[in-house]
């Protein structure tokens, strides 16, 4: 009696070398530019010698950039349309406080002219966003 082996058979064995090499080098390249993908609006913000706020939520924060160009969180937006862009946000809102970022280099004439806008649109509370001033420690003074 003969035993019969069948060599011809196919393997059913999935080989995932490959498929984790491959995964490997996708978590890399998004890992390299997932921090080249994040936006905003650059702005040099003044600084001041007060304390950070904890922010409970996400809060709504009106932008203005060197180049006098406004932005409603990341989106941009003429003086023109502010007030009624802002009032259309703000009416299904239970909290209408707004927080403004304006560069330090432009005129305070312009940041006043937003705000009045802003204030007309019925925002309760406006915030205004600095940064700290870095103090050397131990520096005597």
């Amino acid at each position: 009696m003969a035993l019969e082996t069948n060599s011809d058979r196919l393997m059913s064995d999935i080989n995932v070398t490959p498929f984790v090499d491959v995964m490997l080098v996708l978590l890399i390249i998004f890992m390299v530019t997932a921090p080249m993908m994040m936006q905003g609006v650059d702005v040099t913000l003044p600084q001041t010698t007060s304390e950070p706020l904890i922010a409970k939520k996400e809060n709504l924060i009106i932008t203005i950039n060197t180049k006098n160009q406004i932005f409603i969180n990341d989106y941009q937006i003429g003086l023109d349309n502010l007030q009624e862009k802002l009032k259309n946000i703000l009416e299904g809102r239970e909290n209408r406080e707004v927080y403004l970022r304006a560069d330090q280099d432009i005129s305070y004439g312009f940041v006043v002219r937003v705000m009045a806008e802003i204030k007309a649109a019925g925002v309760d509370k406006l915030g205004m966003v600095t940064e700290p001033i870095h103090k050397k420690k131990n520096a005597k003074q």
